[in-house]
């Protein structure tokens, strides 16, 4: 319990070193919502195409939501590495020491690990959530079923991100889930206007 205690207090050091925990929240809410949006056109795309098979759409899905998860680790791991170096760097040539081995130094490490596994988290999250239904397919009968839970947990995580942003920015939490609600809405009417049929 002490050694947890300790993690923690060092985490909320580090936190208030780099502001970790206010570009996490960023990377979070952009990310989940990509990810719920691309999950989207992929059931979109299944669903117009006529797939008809539960396995077909779970591994279009989830073939989907590993390449947003990694996409996101790899990139913000070496984004967030390259502008940590360099402010690091910056702040090093105006002390004229060597940070690296201080709280700094400790804390913009820390920083670079948390936000690259929040930003590839939470694509990867969000979109499974969104794809589970299809896991229960066999218990639904109907896959047709699948894909309108799905949608409509695509759209109601949407609005819970859009309170969420809404509770950041202290703006009303259901007009800003709304706007997040419609664009899923045009996500899924694009898709129907593609298909052409």
């Amino acid at each position: 319990m002490g050694l947890l205690y300790r993690a923690l207090q060092q985490l909320r050091e580090y936190d208030d070193i780099a502001e970790i925990s206010e570009i996490a929240r960023r990377y979070f809410a952009m990310n989940a919502f990509d990810g719920v949006l691309t999950i989207i056109g992929v059931l979109m795309g299944n669903y117009t195409a006529g797939v008809n098979s539960p396995a077909i759409v779970i591994s279009t899905g989830l073939s989907t939501c590993m390449a947003m998860g990694i996409s996101g680790l790899w990139g913000a791991y070496l984004t967030e590495s390259a502008e940590r170096k360099r402010s690091l760097d910056i702040l090093e040539n105006h002390t004229l020491s060597d940070l690296s081995g201080t709280k700094i130094g400790r804390a913009s490490r820390a920083a670079v690990i948390i936000v690259a596994l929040v930003d590839g988290l939470a694509p990867f999250a969000a979109a499974l959530l969104v794809l589970s239904p299809f896991f229960f397919s066999t218990l639904q009968g109907e896959i047709t079923i699948s894909y309108y839970l799905s949608l409509g947990l695509a759209l109601a995580t949407l609005f819970a991100l859009g309170a969420f942003l809404g509770r950041v920015s202290k703006d009303s939490l259901i007009l800003s889930g709304l706007k997040m609600i419609g664009a899923g809405v045009v996500a899924i009417l694009l898709s129907y206007l593609l298909d052409g049929r």
